[in-house]
């Protein structure tokens, strides 16, 4: 059965929430405002599909990290699947981070 807008909201409303509870182990900010997470789409069914990627092509989190992300964004009321795939295009650097990420490791 195919969700109603207001389903799709709900869930749109709480990734942003689940992304900002996933941190990278070797920097003490979320992906959210590492700008690591690049893109979210969510399909009727309730499939999210998560664009993300990595500090660098080496990252030692790069095999768990998004097992985590697919576990949290699933705890999402509606949410019946997701799908997380890693990206290097574009590669991610600094000027991704928030303002706030960027406070945070005192680099303002």
């Amino acid at each position: 059965m195919a969700l109603t807008e207001e389903q799709l909201d709900s869930i749109g409303e709480k990734l942003v929430e689940k992304f900002k509870t996933v941190f990278d182990p070797e920097i003490p900010v979320d992906i959210y405002e590492l700008g690591l997470v690049y893109d979210a789409e969510v399909n009727a069914d309730g499939e999210v599909k998560v664009t993300m990627t990595l500090t660098s092509p080496n990252c030692p989190v790069a095999e768990s990290l998004p097992v985590e992300v697919e576990q949290r964004v699933e705890e999402i009321e509606y949410v019946t699947k997701c799908y997380v795939e890693i990206t290097f295009d574009p590669p991610w650097d600094r000027d991704m981070m928030s303002e706030e990420a960027k406070f945070e490791l005192g680099m303002l």
